[in-house]
């Protein structure tokens, strides 16, 4: 069901909570979608943050089909599918999935927390 290794899920959930628990790790707003330009706006003030740059590389190296499972993961967590809606949540991500895929998952202010959610409805843990 899950097509990116729960550990690394676990690894980026870390590197996620240690980025945003920064004073600057926060952003003011959700990105809507994977379209959004957030790179451009807000993510030159973060490249000397080795959080943000482990983060970044780290969601950037997995192959597109694992980062649609990510964004779908994310989804999940959220709230905005059930676990009998995960084929849909995967088609979703699928459809928007882009290059700037990483900037969208970043700059969601509780990505980790919707992983660990997603992560637990799938029945893994990060323990």
């Amino acid at each position: 069901m899950l097509e990116v290794n729960p550990e690394t899920v676990c690894f980026i959930i870390n590197k996620a909570q240690e980025f945003q628990t920064q004073e600057q790790g926060v952003f003011q707003d959700e990105p809507t979608d994977t379209d959004v330009e957030w790179s451009s706006q807000s993510a030159p003030e973060y490249q000397n943050d080795m959080s943000y740059q482990e983060l970044k590389s780290t969601i950037e190296d997995l192959e597109p089909d694992q980062q649609v499972n990510l964004v779908a993961l994310m989804w999940l967590g959220r709230g905005d599918f059930s676990v009998d809606e995960w084929g849909a949540a995967i088609e979703q991500a699928k459809d928007n999935w882009n290059d700037r895929t990483a900037d969208y998952l970043i700059a969601t202010p509780l990505i980790a927390d919707y992983l660990q959610e997603g992560l637990n409805q799938l029945g893994y843990s990060c323990e």
